[in-house]
């Protein structure tokens, strides 16, 4: 039997479903958390053969510990997970210490974590990527005049959308400037909006299953302006996304991965391309975040959660080809008032409402406080609800 260790396996509330996969497939699935076991669901507690519980994940002793015990109890892990962002460096870290194989090494993570490395990479797939430099004194002011305002600055090695900001002039570049911040690049504006490819990869690099989403507001004005967060997962992929997200795939070595890669489609001619070409932005080396993999699921007709546990198990995987189409997230903010509310809502959209439930506090910074579920069958009507429920 092979040994599994899911990392917080709870967070978000829905990875236990990845556990069910694994267990379904033989796995013998370990977790490790720092949340009480009877705080746990009954469906992740049903699917872990174990559970050890630590004080703090922060705590890397605490956490080497615990995989020192399943080690000793149980044997040489095969797999080392948390299929999530926060964690990626640590997973490494402990994959090197127990001489774990199967997924990326410290090593393996500069290109992976730092948005500046991340370029290069996108360079070597063919793939143009926005101008950048370290956000720090002269070279910054240098880099401003020389590629104009408005520009980003954000943290080389950071988590989404988190302390990312757009600077629109001399004055605000002088106001970041004197807060002496260090790890930041500052970026060239692209106007463009965001697409994503996301693809659960086998052990050879090849995709197994591939869609993606399009996110029409900027996801750093939701975070900064908490104002409401909004996208779609598309019902068929676009082949120039495909084209480029395969390519990606190849350029940052991807194995045995659900990936998240995101995209500019350009809204107007620039440096970078013509008006509707995708450049790079950057690549996150687990799913797509919150309750898009179940989205997946319901514009897809599948069960990405089985297709990653059958990918990582070696087993056939071919998704079912069920009904597709358009899947909207709406994440509402609770202290702003909207024109409809959520009785109007569901008079209006019933019938294609899938689901309205609390966004965890973890994640509200950027995906909002109550999150509003729909399908449809068009992108016309995807986005006329995205934009209803957003005024």
């Amino acid at each position: 039997m092979k040994n599994f260790i899911f990392l917080s396996p709870n967070f978000p509330e829905s990875y236990w479903r990845f556990c069910r996969g694994l267990k379904e497939n033989g796995f013998r699935v370990l977790g490790i958390g720092d949340c009480p076991y009877n705080d746990l669901s009954e469906d992740l507690r049903a699917n872990l053969d174990e559970y050890y519980k630590v004080d703090d994940l922060e705590h890397y002793e605490e956490v080497y510990r615990a995989v020192a015990f399943f080690a000793f109890k149980y044997g040489k892990a095969d797999f080392l997970e948390s299929n999530n962002e926060y964690w990626l460096e640590r997973d490494a870290r402990l994959r090197a210490d127990f001489h774990i194989t199967s997924g990326f090494q410290p090593e393996d993570m500069p290109p992976v974590k730092f948005k500046s490395l991340m370029k290069e990479k996108y360079a070597r797939a063919g793939i143009p990527a926005a101008r950048w430099c370290v956000a720090e004194g002269e070279p910054l002011r240098r880099f401003a005049a020389e590629v104009g305002y408005p520009i980003v600055v954000k943290p080389d090695n950071g988590v989404g959308a988190n302390e990312t900001y757009r600077i629109s002039s001399e004055e605000e570049l002088t106001a970041f400037a004197a807060r002496g911040l260090r790890g930041y690049i500052a970026e060239e504006y692209v106007f463009g909006e965001v697409c994503s490819y996301d693809a659960i990869v086998n052990a050879a690099g090849e995709p197994v299953f591939e869609t993606g989403n399009i996110t029409p507001a900027s996801l750093m004005d939701v975070v900064n302006e908490r104002s409401t967060s909004m996208f779609f997962i598309v019902k068929e992929l676009a082949a120039d996304v495909r084209e480029k997200g395969r390519a990606a795939l190849k350029s940052f070595g991807v194995k045995n991965r659900f990936v998240h890669f995101e995209f500019f489609r350009l809204l107007r001619d620039c440096r970078l391309g013509k008006e509707g070409e995708i450049v790079a932005l950057e690549v996150n080396m687990r799913p797509s975040g919150g309750c898009s993999p179940d989205m997946m699921n319901y514009a897809n007709s599948v069960d990405v959660y089985r297709i990653w546990a059958d990918t990582l198990a070696g087993a056939p995987c071919a998704p079912a080809a069920g009904k597709k189409q358009f899947c909207a997230f709406v994440g509402r903010r609770e202290k702003r008032g909207y024109a409809l509310s959520r009785s109007d809502v569901f008079a209006r959209y019933g019938e294609h409402m899938i689901a309205v439930a609390p966004v965890p506090a973890a994640l509200s910074p950027a995906m909002g406080d109550t999150m509003y579920l729909a399908v449809f069958p068009t992108e016309e009507e995807t986005r006329a609800y995205l934009s209803a429920l957003s005024e």
